[in-house]
């Protein structure tokens, strides 16, 4: 409980809308670039995806237009060779003429149909009249057929891809075939098809062929080597096209995209580090915070302008609430201006809770002071009104009444007839009294009439009209019954309120003396009926 009691001390409903809207503006603002940033990065990763399966896609064209070029211009040589294919020094010319011609080779050889090299360029090779034993030269013998082969090692140790084209007589006799070679460790034609591309922020190109060798790669120690688990080359092994993220051998995460060339199920990838291409994003992200930033700071003030409008009408009403029992309470919460619904209706509902209230006391006070069974004041009441009084100084007559022999009444008829004639008496006792009067039961068959401002001789007077009325009235039950009274006044009474009332029933005593039924005042006696 004292924690509690501290924790409310701290916390009032302008600090708590106060939180609740810094709150609900950093939450909006926390997800708002959240589901920004979420969504720009998705963009620009599938922006990259495309922008690499397009690039890969436009150099596999590129490097597919140019092994098309390649075997059009050895089909073109090799019917030329056709017609002279038993002219050595033509033999020798042809291949130079095809590597110096396109520069698309690194060396031309031209080869009889046992496998002998019949005219080579560059000549530098010293492989003429060699018969060649090579994977490539088999497999040209062999087929007989434009192909072009998988990586292998020449007869000289380099690694090569060799195209070829066969050369067949007019009559059809095969004659042998020509061919390039392109060395992968070497310069060569791919290295210019594909070394063009910029190498800025990591990103890179590579080609690989069908059995995972690297035929081309920014680092030249690679070429050749076998990649291992990826799956960007399990699509291409697939003769797949498309894009990826994945990782690349030296964990680098990695987005690519790839395109298969359709004569040899090459692929060619291109890709970039993930990292580098959200970089902007996290730059751009951090710029917009910085910018935000002393807008919401400005915003701070006028939120805590609105908590303080929207609040102090409900402060003012809870500090009202809190204080119901003072004095003037109702009017100063009557007051308080409020400007929307939920404030006008909590003020309504105080304002009436409060009258309720009042109300309520006032009922439970009157109860307290008042005699149940007749309405009359009770001990209580009397005593409250003759305090009142004498504080004021203020003169009054007291009129003591108690009904002649109630006991009887009540033994011959029972209670129920004994309480009508305490009804009718206090009916008659208010016919016969002012307003402003205090009208008492006693107790039991007792009762004060109190007459403020009344003198003495008035007070004689109206004891007398109402035991006349008394001793008239007919009750149900009990027939007429009389009323014997003492009658005193403050004035010609010295002492307090005590002895004022025992002075009454000293005066209601010698009424009883005298015979009952009449009016009784000090020594001196009135008789009547």
């Amino acid at each position: 409980m004292p924690h509690q009691s501290k924790l409310s001390s701290r916390i009032n409903l302008r600090r708590l809308i106060v939180l609740v809207a810094f709150a609900s503006a950093i939450i909006s603002l926390a997800n708002t670039f959240y589901a920004t940033f979420r969504v720009q990065r998705q963009l620009l990763i599938d922006s990259t995806l495309e922008a690499n399966h397009a690039y890969a896609h436009k150099l596999a064209g590129s490097t597919e237009d140019f092994l098309q070029s390649t075997r059009q211009q050895l089909a073109y040589s090799a019917g030329l060779l056709a017609r002279q294919f038993g002219d050595r020094a033509a033999l020798n010319a042809e291949a130079g003429r095809l590597r110096k011609q396109t520069n698309s080779f690194n060396s031309v050889l031209i080869v009889d149909a046992r496998g002998v090299v019949q005219g080579v360029s560059p000549e530098t090779l010293a492989v003429r009249d060699t018969r060649l034993t090579t994977l490539g030269a088999q497999q040209a013998l062999r087929e007989r057929r434009p192909l072009i082969t998988q990586p292998y090692l020449s007869s000289v140790g380099n690694l090569v891809i060799f195209i070829s084209h066969p050369v067949f007589a007019a009559n059809g006799d095969y004659l042998g075939y020509v061919g390039g070679s392109i060395y992968l460790k070497q310069k060569n034609i791919l290295s210019r098809l594909l070394g063009e591309h910029y190498y800025r922020d990591g990103s890179y190109l590579y080609v690989v062929d069908q059995k995972r060798r690297l035929l081309y790669h920014p680092d030249p120690g690679r070429v050749g080597a076998t990649a291992g688990g990826n799956t960007v080359i399990d699509a291409i092994v697939r003769g797949e096209n498309g894009s990826g993220r994945t990782v690349n051998t030296l964990g680098v995460d990695m987005l690519a995209g790839y395109a298969v060339l359709p004569s040899t199920g090459w692929g060619i990838v291109a890709q970039r580090p993930t990292l580098a291409t959200l970089a902007p994003l996290n730059q751009l992200m951090l710029n917009t915070v910085w910018h935000t930033l002393p807008i919401a700071l400005l915003t701070l003030p006028l939120i805590w302008w609105l908590a303080r409008l929207i609040s102090r009408p409900l402060v003012q009403l809870a500090e009202g609430a809190s204080r119901m029992d003072a004095p003037g309470m109702a009017e100063r919460i009557g007051r308080i201006g409020v400007w929307y619904l939920e404030a006008a209706q909590i003020k309504r509902a105080l304002l009436v809770g409060m009258s309720l209230l009042q109300n309520k006391i006032g009922k439970l006070k009157s109860d307290v002071q008042t005699d149940p069974l007749t309405g009359l004041a009770n001990r209580r009441g009397m005593d409250a009104a003759l305090e009142a009084w004498q504080a004021q100084s203020r003169a009054f007559s007291v009129i003591a009444i108690d009904i002649d022999h109630f006991k009887q009444v009540n033994d011959r008829w029972g209670h129920a007839v004994g309480d009508a004639v305490i009804l009718r008496l206090a009916q008659l006792m208010r016919a016969g009294s002012r307003d402003h009067d205090v009208l008492c039961r006693n107790g039991g068959d007792e009762f004060l009439m109190l007459l403020p401002d009344a003198s003495l001789d008035i007070a004689l007077q109206v004891a007398e009209r109402l035991r006349g009325r008394v001793a008239e009235a007919e009750i149900p039950g009990a027939g007429a019954i009389t009323v014997s009274l003492g009658v005193v006044s403050s004035s010609q009474q010295d002492g307090d309120s005590a002895s004022i009332l025992l002075a009454a029933d000293a005066a209601l005593y010698v009424a009883k003396e005298r015979g009952r039924n009449c009016v009784g005042v000090n020594e001196m006696l009135a008789r009547h009926g």
